[in-house]
């Protein structure tokens, strides 16, 4: 599975392992129809391990651990099921840790889908797996939306107040104990600690809430990214669905050299599977959802030396990413280019929203610039890539930009 993508459950129980490198902590949370827990007692985990039609299966440290949800037990109102994963090393992150999220037929075993999120950084947790209840019907879609702020980045996203104990005045500095999670009318939570608390020498004072998502929007204005960053396209809280222009520019390392390069854009369905590219030879595709300026020849000239415009609202659900890819038709090498870049462009203000600079080039003949992949709430992502490929066309970038999704 890619992000966004779903599948029909097969079986009324499922359960969901999530496995890595690495122990990991995997946990659910029951939602109803606005995306909140109704208490705490919707929030399942390893100290907290039953709920209706939800458990917690424990591997034992040599297996990964699970979220089994039966749906015909599930109660009236819960419409989702968010299975979330984090790691158990206290502050280490999904750099360098490629989960695996696997579900399977609870009383079989059988595995009906896999989904493995792309390129993770510096996020400490992660919405993974999600089971929804849809015109009657239940389903699992792939999620993969990274927190930076980990466990408590989710809680209060879908409703749980974070708070912790305030140390006493006059007492010493003490290291910071575990959150506990509560609702605003309940008695405290479960501790998120493996071993117990201890009490605290003072009444708990309210903290702020934790912020939501540890992942960057548009509201700061401009966004600069390095490689691998991702930046979601929401500005005020609403998804960015009008049209923009992702400009690329390149100019000739040497002086007086004509570089000729060919942008386009790869269009995925949500297997990985390859739609319809958009190219010099190709200017328009998705009924004009996706228009290229044409081609330029020399690099030569300030500015954008190709322009490809996408209507984001115009995209037909069933493409779920987009990869920007440049190509040297001719053989000449990135080596031989300079002040490689890609731009995300408002097409109705001109104001410039992203920016990727490629600062480190390959002897290769083809490079993915960024990639945008619809988000299963509606919005898109941005991802800085970076990635070179030995590719003269945009037909030999189909295949490693699909295994990049």
């Amino acid at each position: 599975m890619t992000p966004g993508s779903n599948i029909p459950l097969s079986t009324a129980r499922v359960a969901v392992d999530v496995a890595a490198p690495v122990r990991l902590d995997v946990s659910g949370l029951l939602l109803t129809a606005d995306g909140k827990v109704r208490s705490d007692d919707d929030f399942i985990f390893y100290n907290q391990p039953t709920g209706p039609g939800v458990t917690y299966r424990s591997g034992g440290g040599t297996a990964p651990d699970a979220i089994v949800v039966d749906t015909a037990a599930v109660p009236p109102g819960i419409e989702k099921i968010v299975v979330t994963a984090s790691p158990d090393a206290q502050g280490q992150t999904f750099q360098g840790v490629e989960p695996t999220a696997t579900i399977r037929g609870a009383d079989d075993n059988s595995v009906l889908a896999t989904f493995t999120p792309p390129q993770l950084g510096t996020e400490t947790a992660l919405v993974i797996v999600e089971i929804y209840l849809r015109n009657g019907a239940w389903k699992a879609r792939a999620v993969g939306q990274g927190y930076a702020n980990g466990l408590a980045g989710i809680a209060t996203d879908f409703g749980v107040t974070v708070e912790e104990p305030a140390p006493a005045a006059a007492a010493p500095p003490q290291p910071m104990p575990t959150p506990t999670l509560q609702t605003p009318v309940a008695p405290p939570a479960p501790s998120l600690s493996r071993t117990p608390p201890p009490p605290p020498a003072a009444p708990p004072a309210p903290a702020a809430a934790a912020p939501g998502t540890g992942k960057i929007n548009l509201d700061k204005g401009r966004v600069s990214l390095q490689k691998n960053q991702t930046v979601s396209l929401v500005k005020g809280g609403r998804p960015l669905l009008s049209q923009v222009k992702m400009g690329l520019g390149w100019e000739p390392a040497y002086r007086g050299k004509d570089i000729d390069l060919d942008a386009s854009v790869i269009a995925y369905g949500p297997q990985r599977n390859h739609i319809d590219s958009c190219y010099f030879g190709k200017l328009s595709i998705l009924n004009g959802a996706i228009k290229h300026s044409g081609d330029n020849l020399t690099g030569e000239g300030g500015g954008d030396d190709e322009v490809i415009v996408v209507d984001l609202g115009r995209i037909p659900q069933e493409v779920s990413g987009l990869v920007f890819t440049v190509n040297s038709f001719t053989g000449q090498k990135f080596t031989e280019v300079a002040k490689a870049y890609c731009r995300l462009i408002d097409a109705a203000t001109g104001e410039e929203l992203v920016r990727f600079d490629l600062t480190n080039a390959e002897a290769q003949t083809g490079v993915m610039m960024a990639k945008l992949v619809r988000q299963f709430s509606g919005e898109w992502d941005m991802t800085a890539m970076g990635n070179f490929v030995k590719s003269r066309t945009v037909r030999g970038m189909v295949k490693p930009a699909a295994q990049s999704l």
